[in-house]
């Protein structure tokens, strides 16, 4: 397995855009404690994409810290995967995604907990538990939305229709080996939601980890950016 800085760089930014969507939510979900929730979870990604792009910048050896990493790169630098840049403005949309990111984060970490790269496999073993609430969270809530109402069910069926295109990409390279463990963890979920799985064979957008984005992170990191940007090197 690959501990190389572009690699470790995506496993970060994957993480980092992630925590920037979740905390979109505070104070906007549908229930109080879901606020609480999913602030929670948004802070788990945040710490890990800490701890990763910190070691990204140390094997990238150019003196760049995590919020050089984080803050003043371009959107054309970022190694993220497309998934986790498209805008959350329904809350099936949300669960949806973090169903597929976690089922794909959970098996990734625990393949990455037994690198020989100690660095890599310390970050990966703290990350995997906090993924497997995630998957557990997302997994009732998907099954809450899905197997609920007329509305509900329809919400949470376009939410798979729409996002299923871009999991394709989380299985590139080496990472191709997780995705039947991904497909049987969430199939049982959809199943279990009475929601139908998408054919595959389709358009399977990609180019996320070549730098290549949607406009929607252009928006997302102007809005993370700005204040760093504005005033560089502050400390408070």
């Amino acid at each position: 397995m690959s501990s190389s800085f572009e690699y470790v760089l995506g496993l970060g930014d994957d993480a980092l855009v992630a925590a920037q969507r979740l905390a979109e939510w505070a104070a906007r979900a549908p229930e109080m404690e879901e606020d609480v929730a999913l602030a929670n979870i948004a802070l788990d990604q945040l710490g890990v994409a800490r701890l990763l792009l910190t070691y990204a910048g140390e094997r990238e050896g150019a003196g760049r810290d995590e919020d050089a990493l984080a803050y003043l790169r371009d959107d054309r630098e970022f190694r993220n995967c497309l998934l986790v840049e498209l805008p959350e403005s329904d809350f099936a949309v949300t669960m949806v995604k973090l169903l597929f990111l976690s089922a794909y984060q959970k098996p990734l970490y625990d393949w990455l907990a037994g690198s020989d790269d100690e660095r890599l496999s310390a970050i990966a073993d703290k990350a995997r538990k906090e993924s497997a609430y995630h998957l557990d969270h997302a997994s009732l809530w998907t099954v809450r939305l899905g197997d609920g109402t007329d509305e509900s069910h329809r919400r949470a069926q376009d939410a798979v229709d729409r996002l299923w295109p871009y999991t394709h990409e989380l299985f590139d390279g080496e990472h191709a080996s997780l995705r039947p463990q991904w497909m049987e963890t969430v199939g049982r979920v959809l199943d279990e939601a009475t929601l139908t799985r998408p054919a595959d064979g389709g358009w399977a957008p990609g180019g996320g980890r070549q730098g290549l984005h949607s406009e929607h992170l252009s928006y997302l990191l102007a809005e993370m950016q700005v204040l760093h940007r504005a005033h560089p090197g502050a400390r408070w």
